[in-house]
């Protein structure tokens, strides 16, 4: 290259010299013979370019993966996809397996009473704050001082999941041993020890008899197959049943519940394959956005609604679109029935169904039926007639204009979030949503309304396009992703949910985050799409159990955190929440990702740098790796 610099820079100068001395012929010759030359080196360092190139383009595109090979790669920062072929997305262990061999950690294994440890709703940090409106249930994270730099241990004897659907109705017990619930709800038929692992018969407190059944009943009401109703809210979610049978109707369902004495709720409900958050209705805000669920629940799910001048109805409210249900049963609907049984007066659950039927009356709500233990409300389209209604109801007032999809650490207010204005009372506020599956690909109102700035139906539709090549390459590099070897998956950075879309046609959920300080708040586009997810700040711990999802996508966070934090405590929860021999993907620019890598070469992972899928010459690239399986040294509980 350098010789080749020198013969174009200085032979123009010889040129001039000659000029000076030869005759005009003299000189034209030469000058036709420099350009000859010219010409000539172009061309050869053009055919070269290309050459390589091309040659590096199909060393890139005839990437394998040989899904069978030994965990006994090197872990570098070779980016050549071809070494990619022996990280391997198996689980090969067996019961009893305990790889505790290695050696010279940064980060060592905590101790075994850390193997369920939520950080954010540790009990014994909770009992310092107040028991008023279950306050110490809220999330209450560690200060700086409080951190840990240890791997959260999986028990001894921990097995991978079942596979999907198999794992609605079945768990090793190994994975989660706790029996409480299958003694103390043992009549309700939430669950049943049977030998070595757990079985869900799908029974609830009031549906012991199935989910399935009493979701048929729901069906009955009101209509739960026409694609109209896609995304549910259950509140107090217990194992998850009602949500667990509501995905074969094509409909996910946020189930959420705290960590109380009910042991391990939302743990069991993910270990099923089903969503969950740990979660309470409390003082403030649920970490969605407005006006993002279809329908909402609550099945004897002990929230006072009628409680703090409705102040947790009002939350419900809020959340649910325009159109949407809230069904409710359990005390105190049909309490002529049942008031024996729930060892309550009739004076007294009477007086509590009127307060909860005058708290929906003044939400602008409309009764549609009541039938045995099942009663359905459900929200106006739009609030023309219910402002006009604050005339006679002066209370819960409608909220200021705020931003109503503000929801990380805001506090709860007794007050309505007002809907999108609208030009006449048939007009569906916010905009009127397409049926599922439709819904996934349609430009969501939120975008064809222009009420996020920058976001355009092009930027939608590009950005669709741009998932489906991705997850294209993904299927590539890692064949499991459509063939049922994952189920829980995360979306660390989920912007427009492109990536969850494009799954949506594989036996997988994905739990969308949006963190809670990004430019633009894309969350209720994301529910306007048919899926799910929360707001959160990866400077936290999330609100699950330790080794609750399969797979994790992690799209330029550390490159939005970076200057902002440690990247060590979020590699570290990343850790906690995902399963052994469970698989990441982390897309940051090389800098990065180096970065990154030097932290996870000390944490029991096997990873490898890889290119981006358009080529080499992209800086962006692929960090993919693979947590090793290895569980608690039985001897280190304190």
């Amino acid at each position: 290259m350098f010789g080749s610099f020198l013969f174009f820079f200085v032979l123009p100068l010889t040129g001039k010299v000659l000029m000076a001395k030869d005759s005009s012929g003299s000189l034209n010759i030469f000058q036709m013979e420099m350009k000859k030359r010219r010409i000539t080196n172009i061309l050869v360092v053009t055919g070269l370019c290309m050459i390589f190139y091309i040659l590096g383009a199909w060393q890139n595109s005839s990437t394998t993966v040989n899904p069978k090979s030994d965990l006994d790669m090197k872990v570098g920062c070779d980016t050549s996809s071809s070494s990619l072929a022996t990280l391997d997305f198996d689980s090969h262990h067996a019961l009893g397996l305990n790889e505790t061999s290695m050696v010279d950690m940064k980060f060592p294994p905590c101790n075994l009473n850390f193997s369920e440890y939520t950080p954010c709703q540790d009990r014994t940090r909770g009992r310092r704050f107040s028991r008023e409106m279950l306050a110490y249930r809220e999330r209450h994270c560690p200060g700086e001082d409080e951190l840990i730099q240890c791997l959260i241990p999986a028990p001894p004897k921990y097995k991978s999941p079942f596979k999907w659907p198999q794992c609605r109705d079945y768990a090793w017990y190994d994975n989660i041993p706790h029996k409480e619930l299958s003694i103390e709800k043992a009549v309700q038929n939430w669950i049943q020890v049977e030998g070595d692992r757990f079985r869900f018969p799908g029974g609830g407190t009031m549906f012991p008899h199935g989910a399935d059944v009493y979701i048929d009943d729901i069906n009955a009401l009101i209509s739960l197959t026409d694609g109209n109703i896609r995304t549910a809210i259950d509140t107090g979610c217990g194992v998850a049943s009602w949500g667990a049978y509501l995905l074969k109707r094509d409909i996910i369902t946020m189930s959420f519940a705290p960590r109380d004495t009910h042991e391990a709720q939302v743990q069991f409900a993910l270990e099923r394959g089903v969503p969950a958050m740990i979660g309470v209705m409390a003082t403030q805000r649920l970490p969605y956005p407005a006006r993002a669920f279809d329908m909402a629940h609550c099945s004897r799910c002990l929230i006072p609604w009628q409680a703090y001048d409705g102040l947790y109805l009002t939350e419900v409210d809020r959340v649910l679109r325009p159109g949407g249900y809230w069904i409710l049963s359990g005390p105190p609907i049909n309490w002529k029935k049942h008031y024996r049984g729930w060892e309550r007066t009739q004076e007294n659950l009477k007086k509590e169904q009127d307060s909860i039927e005058d708290v929906a009356k003044r939400l602008c709500w409309k009764k549609l039926v009541e039938k045995d233990d099942l009663a359905v409300w459900q929200k106006p389209i739009n609030h023309i007639e219910c402002k006009e209604s604050r005339r006679i109801y002066k209370t819960p007032r409608i909220c200021k204009n705020e931003n109503a999809d503000a929801a990380w650490y805001k506090k709860m207010e007794a007050c309505i979030t007002p809907l999108p204005e609208v030009s006449n009372q048939d007009e569906v506020a916010g905009g009127k949503l397409k049926k599922w599956p439709e819904r996934a690909f349609s430009v969501p109102p939120r975008i064809s309304s222009d009420s996020i700035p920058g976001l355009t139906a092009k930027t939608f539709e590009d950005d669709t396009q741009l998932w489906q090549e991705r997850v294209a390459h993904y299927k590539r590099i890692i064949p499991g992703l459509s063939k049922g070897q994952y189920r829980n998956v995360m979306d660390m950075n989920a912007y427009l949910g492109g990536f969850a879309a494009v799954l949506t046609e594989y036996p997988v959920w994905v739990m969308n985050v949006v963190p809670a300080n990004s430019k633009l708040d894309t969350l209720g586009v994301i529910y306007e799409r048919g899926l799910i997810g929360t707001y959160h700040d990866w400077h936290e711990a999330f609100s699950t159990y330790p080794r609750t999802y399969d797979l994790i996508h992690a799209n330029g966070i550390f490159s939005t955190y970076q200057g902002r934090g440690n990247f060590t405590y979020i590699l570290l929860e990343m850790d906690r929440i995902l399963r052994p021999e469970g698989t990441l993907i982390i897309r940051d620019v090389i800098e990065v990702l180096i970065k990154v890598q030097s932290i996870t070469n000390h944490m029991r992972w096997k990873s490898q740098i890889m290119d981006h899928e358009t080529g080499p010459f992209n800086p962006e690239k692929l960090l993919v790796a693979v947590k090793t399986y290895w569980t608690a040294d039985t001897s280190t509980r304190q």
